[in-house]
Order: C-alpha cells, then structure tokens, then sequence
C-alpha cells in the first residue's frame, strides 16, 4: 500500500528527532512538497507531541 507524502514525513521526522537541527531541516523541506492541508495537519501532528 503506498504512503502519503504526509504518512512518510512523519516516519522522517520521527527517525530524525534525536537531532533538533536536522528535525527543522526536514520539517522546512516539507513545506515545498506537501499541499496547504497536509501541512497543517504536519503542523498540528507535531504541536501535539507525535
């Protein structure tokens, strides 16, 4: 079964999260690929603590 875009940020962004520097790196590089909606829904996957 394929991922979405955002499914796959999140599994980046959780493999990354030891180092805060790359974690905004990829989290920033996210933003040029995932559409307005999904960037919200990013945006409020990671407020909430993941």
């Amino acid at each position: 079964m394929k991922k979405s875009m955002l499914e796959y940020t999140k599994i980046i962004l959780k493999k990354v999260s030891f180092d805060k520097k790359l974690l905004l790196k990829e989290y920033k590089k996210a933003k040029a690929f995932l559409q307005p909606h999904e960037m919200q829904a990013l945006r409020v996957w990671v407020r909430t603590g993941r």
